[in-house]
């Protein structure tokens, strides 16, 4: 994830100060069955989801986030490579999303 995430973040680093990026194992149930943010592949699962800055039950003020979901990410992967590539391709949308950006424009050199 981190060598996916470093090229994005060297081009996007000042628009990214505020956004934190995880890798969970699998979404829980709520999450895969909702559409809000989630990439969604193979049926209900999600990929990823980027989940918006929001205050917490104290009225602290919390990051966005983006969260990667290791197991089914390897699961829709082919190999090694193929995950990779997989893995760039979903934080390249969620990045996108975030900045309200087109992912072309993410991924651009």
């Amino acid at each position: 994830m981190l060598e996916a995430l470093e090229p994005i973040e060297a081009r996007w680093r000042t628009e990214l100060t505020q956004l934190d990026v995880a890798v969970d194992d699998v979404p829980d149930v709520q999450v895969a069955e909702s559409e809000d943010g989630g990439v969604v592949e193979d049926g209900n699962v999600p990929l990823a989801r980027l989940m918006p800055a929001v205050s917490d039950k104290s009225g602290v003020p919390t990051r966005a986030r983006i969260v990667l979901y290791r197991r089914p990410l390897e699961a829709r992967a082919k190999d090694g490579a193929d995950l990779s590539d997989l893995v760039h391709d979903v934080l390249v949308e969620q990045v996108a999303n975030y900045l309200g950006l087109d992912p072309d424009v993410i991924d651009g050199e």
